[in-house]
């Protein structure tokens, strides 16, 4: 069953939480870090991107901007833009985005979790990103990005959590620039934390990561590396838990992830439309009308056009991997055709979150950057969680979910 444990937050003073907050550290490059942070000297990004109050073509995983990065968190705490709060709470976390809320628990979930399997993947992690977020970690000793967890609905959760709305202000009430309205909570009724922690300690059998692999893997391993360096180690230190949001399933929605290509790996256009018409069924399409409405269902731009690829029944497989459309995709277009054998690890590809749109794609491929773009149908959240269950991993970059959380809303310190 599932372990979850309230905390005593590191969070904005409410008159500075829009100015703190911003979006997740890896859903940017360095450029786009710098022009959201630019004359805001309180962005969070530079606790999380601290590589941008360093000239450009700086070293982004060097020591020095990890210690850069520890030296804005605790200055933000020394300044009293962020405080602490003096006892453990729980806290409600509600996003609404184009007229959908979700509404999350904040929490700390367990590391003994993650490695027992309680919390289920679905994605495999790459080496070098868990040591970035290792590295950044240890050098704060803080969790400064929330991970992104699901659970089955359960029917006393909401009951509390609408309670405390129902009841109560809310201490950061909130639009981001992206248009997302935030809105939080604190949990201070004693009775009703410690209901909320039985209940996933004996009703909810497993959480689901959504969002955040590469943060949780490496909050694991932190905790797992402190806990062996503690001779007097007894599992209710700090390091044993990390900093999550929990959503209920019913309220979550994941969009498309997209992929671009640099080449046609010496393909002609011609060449390239002839074989995905040997697996595919082809028509032409104008912009309005590409985005795939189905599974199983693509769009392709390809110079300077939109198709729409329907894939034939012999190629659709019937197991829980080989049904999903980025499998398909990959199994029979990226890499027999454009030769991507890796996605994980390939250089000539590229991924575009469904937020952004089919407008993206198109300008990659006539900027000249890539030279084809292609759109998926979104991943289903039964999808997801067959898999986690089965203990098979999705392809890599197979779901987006928005909208996003806020880095620096709420921090967890372990030290």
């Amino acid at each position: 069953m599932a372990i979850i444990k309230p905390f005593e937050a590191v969070r904005p003073k409410p008159e500075y939480a829009v100015e703190v907050s911003s979006l997740p550290y890896d859903v940017m490059n360095t450029q786009e870090a710098r022009a959201m942070a630019e004359g805001n000297p309180k962005s969070f990004l530079h606790v999380s991107r601290a590589e941008i109050d360093f000239p450009e073509g700086v070293d982004e995983h060097s020591q020095a901007v990890y210690e850069k990065a520890r030296d804005n968190f605790y200055g933000m705490i020394e300044q009293g833009i962020l405080f602490q709060d003096a006892y453990p709470f729980l806290y409600i976390y509600e996003q609404t985005m184009d007229g959908r809320t979700q509404i999350g628990l904040v929490a700390c979930s367990s590391v003994d979790d993650y490695f027992n399997d309680v919390i289920k993947k679905h994605e495999f992690t790459r080496p070098e990103k868990e040591e970035d977020r290792i590295r950044h970690m240890e050098t704060l000793m803080a969790h400064v990005g929330p991970i992104f967890l699901t659970y089955p609905k359960n029917v006393s959760v909401d009951a509390i959590v609408d309670d405390v709305i129902t009841k109560n202000e809310p201490v950061y009430n909130i639009l981001s620039n992206d248009g997302v309205h935030h809105r939080c909570w604190v949990i201070r009724d004693r009775a009703q934390i410690e209901q909320l922690v039985e209940i996933f300690k004996t009703q909810i059998p497993y959480t689901y990561i959504a969002d955040g692999h590469h943060r949780t893997a490496s909050a694991a391993k932190v905790g797992k590396k402190m806990r062996e360096q503690n001779p007097d180690h007894n599992g209710t230190e700090e390091y044993n838990f990390f900093l999550s949001v929990l959503f209920p399933d019913d309220q979550l929605q994941i969009m498309d992830y997209n992929r671009v290509v640099k080449d046609l790996n010496g393909l002609s256009n011609e060449e390239l439309l002839q074989s995905i018409g040997l697996k595919f069924e082809i028509q032409d399409s104008e912009f309005e009308t590409a985005k795939p409405a189905q599974l199983h269902e693509f769009a392709m731009y390809l110079n300077g056009g939109w198709y729409k690829l329907k894939a034939k029944p012999e190629i659709i497989k019937a197991d829980p991997i080989g049904i999903l459309d980025v499998t398909i995709l990959q199994e029979n277009v990226l890499q027999p055709l454009l030769g991507i054998n890796d996605p994980r690890t390939d250089k000539r590809i590229d991924f575009i979150g469904g937020i952004r749109g089919l407008k993206e794609l198109q300008r990659r491929v006539d900027n000249g950057e890539m030279k084809v773009a292609f759109a998926l149908y979104p991943v289903s959240l039964k999808q997801l969680m067959d898999i986690a269950d089965s203990g098979n991993v999705m392809p890599p970059k197979s779901t987006w979910f928005e909208p996003k959380l806020r880095d620096g809303l709420f921090s967890h310190l372990f030290e």
